[in-house]
């Protein structure tokens, strides 16, 4: 526990989530007074070192305001519109505030397709830490103007996972309205360290409540946090408008539900293929194959039962068993055609088959990702 609480305490990138929530009050879609508190607090950890970066949420409860809506627009024309109007109100609110301590905000607008080709997902990361260098506040949201389903994160909570992902965080902050994650009875749960548990022990005590201008919720939350996990970023869920709980977070004090895991992180770009990468198909594999795939062996044609999906060599796949369990994702070494054609023989028979023989492996365990080694 010492261990985990240094390893909070010395965090140095640290991406912090803002719900719309938090921005407001009963009477208010968007409060300058509580904008104002948090941004306070902050520049504070800036003044301590700290790299802040923020996921905002905001943007459509001040287009909202400013087109008079007193529910939040179903209509997805609607909500563009509203993120089109507020998302500058909400950058110069953010540009306000930092300016007159002479800090400057950047702005980055994202889509979930522009994180699963990883030549673009590389560009936002090096446009993320190129920022950091120059000492520049980064204050990422979701492109909702041009975001449809089909490439929309759904909501910050998921978002603020990619951005950590991004930049490395050290530590991700998602400021909510609970004390932490709240058992029925009440009872903060203080640490989650394994997948299990969120299974087991939480995902039973969720009592969502809609709201009107906002999305997620402690079931999104609790997705993000699964993620998290994975990518091993430390996670943590508090109350965000509670005064001084960054400052708090950062002293070690006991506050919100962590979530962390002591496993080995891994390389950037095994999970960049974990998590951001666009799946193009899946690979069904039999029992040997994937005994030897949980033993981080490598793929062998010989050892795929189906193949689904048209995809390019290089791609991203995903790996399941003949029940249906995805266990994890890896980059093909051959085209869909070329390896259904493959499919369950032996490596000595390639070249007698395609005329050609590139590789041995359908997926080289360096590019593999197993989910219980994530």
């Amino acid at each position: 526990m010492k261990a985990v609480s240094e390893r909070i305490c010395h965090a140095k990138k640290i991406v912090i989530k803002i719900g719309t929530s938090i921005l407001k009050t009963r009477g208010e879609s968007f409060s300058h007074k509580e904008h104002v508190r948090v941004c306070r607090e902050i520049y504070a950890l800036i003044r301590k070192g700290r790299r802040p970066v923020l996921v905002s949420s905001g943007a459509i409860a001040l287009g909202m305001k400013s087109c008079g809506f007193k529910k939040r627009p179903k209509a997805m024309a609607e909500l563009q519109a509203c993120a089109a109007i507020g998302q500058g109100k909400l950058m110069h609110a953010y540009e306000s505030f930092f300016s007159k301590k002479k800090v400057h905000t950047a702005q980055l607008l994202l889509t979930r397709d522009g994180l699963e080709d990883r030549k673009r997902f590389l560009c936002a990361r090096n446009t993320l830490e190129t920022l950091l260098k120059l000492d520049i506040l980064p204050i990422v949201n979701e492109n909702d103007t041009v975001a449809v389903e089909e490439i929309a994160f759904g909501d910050n909570d998921i978002l603020s996972v990619h951005v950590a992902h991004l930049v490395g965080a050290d530590l991700l902050i998602n400021l909510s309205d609970a004390e932490g994650f709240l058992l029925k009875d009440g009872t903060r749960v203080r640490e989650v360290t394994s997948e299990d548990e969120i299974d087991s022990k939480l995902l039973m005590h969720l009592a969502d409540k809609k709201r009107e201008e906002t999305v997620g919720g402690m079931r999104a939350k609790l997705q993000a946090a699964r993620v998290a996990l994975r990518l091993g970023i430390p996670f943590m869920i508090v109350n965000g408008h509670t005064p001084h709980i960054l400052r708090d977070i950062i002293n070690g004090k006991d506050v919100g539900t962590l979530f962390i895991t002591s496993g080995a992180q891994k390389d950037m770009r095994r999970k960049w293929i974990a998590f951001s990468a666009m799946r193009s198909g899946s690979l069904m594999v039999d029992g040997g194959a994937y005994q030897a795939l949980l033993a981080k062996k490598s793929l062998l044609p010989g050892g795929i039962l189906k193949i689904q999906g048209n995809f390019e060599k290089g791609q991203v796949v995903e790996l399941e068993t003949p029940d249906g369990k995805v266990f994890g994702r890896g980059v093909v070494r051959y085209h869909s055609h070329d390896l259904g054609r493959i499919a369950g023989k032996r490596t000595i028979e390639i070249q007698a088959i395609l005329g050609a023989k590139t590789y041995d492996e359908a997926i080289h365990r360096n590019d593999l990702v197993i989910w219980s080694e994530r």
